[in-house]
């Protein structure tokens, strides 16, 4: 049967030519990312838990993405340079963020202008790891326990030090939480990162610090620092000779870190599923999930949507935590 050729013949057959483009370009746009490199911000100096869970992890997304992810350390501010980088850069997955909990759910109950608003501007695409805080003195303080921590910290008022990866960061609060616990006043001294802190507690220029276990482990292991107590509920099966500050006498002591990934807001959805799908398959790597296990730490690559609800979770706990324990 054939038809007549009209004007509204031909307006429909170009409208189908046009949805028929449309669909194959977006089908094909789809499956060509990503094209080209990609930026996983570090929020932190090389050396701490945030770059060592990045270069764990670039090799593997490389591969499964087919393209370079290329780890880039952005340091300062909390942590708050590098997500505020990652919030104004274009929204097409080629620019992520490692974030600790710091920048995210903390930094924002603590600044009161940040160059983002973390719930609007940033996309959760997974948590990656959580991480356990120790308590680590280096050796030459003469503190083989929380309690005898807790002893030179009464007979020194202002004389004990303790270094962070910076201000409002987990090593922060945990400290915060111990002066008010305790009733002592402790030296914070804020670091660009972990790796740098540690490297001022290995050096003595700092006499402890509220650490994640990932960054500290193998200088407890070697002996260079000295483990007193871990800030989790439980013993850790790690050290399980190690207690917790909780069983220590700091009834309810309790605080860890977190890793996970983000995106700026408004990324395409299929590129957020895709970014999922290649964490979640690095995160069953034996390698690896090996490798964060020997750290007495939990992978976890759950979806874009249980990130988000344990992201606004998190916000509520610390908007109240950090009301009770003050500035």
């Amino acid at each position: 049967m054939k038809f007549r050729d009209t004007p509204m013949k031909r307006l429909l057959a170009l409208a189908v030519g046009v949805c028929l483009t449309a669909t194959g370009a977006t089908a094909q746009a789809d499956d060509a990312y990503p094209q080209r490199p990609i930026r996983l911000i570090v929020p932190a100096d090389p050396g701490g838990g945030a770059d060592s869970i990045a270069r764990l992890l670039s090799p593997s997304l490389s591969a499964t993405l087919g393209k370079s992810v290329i780890v880039e350390n952005k340091s300062g501010a909390s942590g708050t340079i590098a997500a505020g980088l990652v919030a104004k850069s274009e929204h097409n997955g080629y620019t992520l963020l490692l974030a600790q909990s710091t920048s995210i759910v903390i930094a924002p109950h603590i600044y009161e202008h940040l160059p983002y608003d973390t719930l609007k501007d940033l996309a959760p695409v997974t948590l990656v790891v959580r991480v356990p805080n120790i308590l680590v003195v280096n050796p030459l303080l003469p503190a083989q326990t929380v309690a005898e921590f807790i002893a030179l910290a009464r007979a020194k008022p202002s004389g004990l030090s303790y270094g962070s990866s910076g201000i409002g960061s987990p090593s922060h609060l945990g400290g915060k939480m111990f002066e008010k616990e305790v009733g002592v006043q402790m030296i914070h001294v804020p670091y660009r990162g972990a790796g740098p802190a540690l490297t001022a507690l290995l050096g003595n220029q700092i006499q402890a610090m509220f650490a994640p276990i990932n960054a500290v482990m193998p200088f407890v292991k070697s002996n260079r620092l000295r483990a007193l107590g871990v800030t989790t509920a439980e013993r850790l099966a790690a050290f399980p000779n190690v207690p917790t500050i909780a069983e220590s006498g700091l009834a309810g002591y309790e605080i860890s870190s977190w890793f996970g990934i983000f995106a700026p807001a408004h990324t395409p959805p299929e590129i957020i599923t895709r970014l999922n799908r290649a964490v979640a398959q690095a995160l069953k790597d034996p390698r690896i999930a090996d490798a964060i296990a020997r750290d007495a730490s939990e992978a976890v690559g759950n979806s874009p949507e249980a990130f988000a609800a344990f992201v606004r979770d998190e916000d509520g706990k610390y908007a109240a935590m950090l009301k009770n324990i003050g500035p």
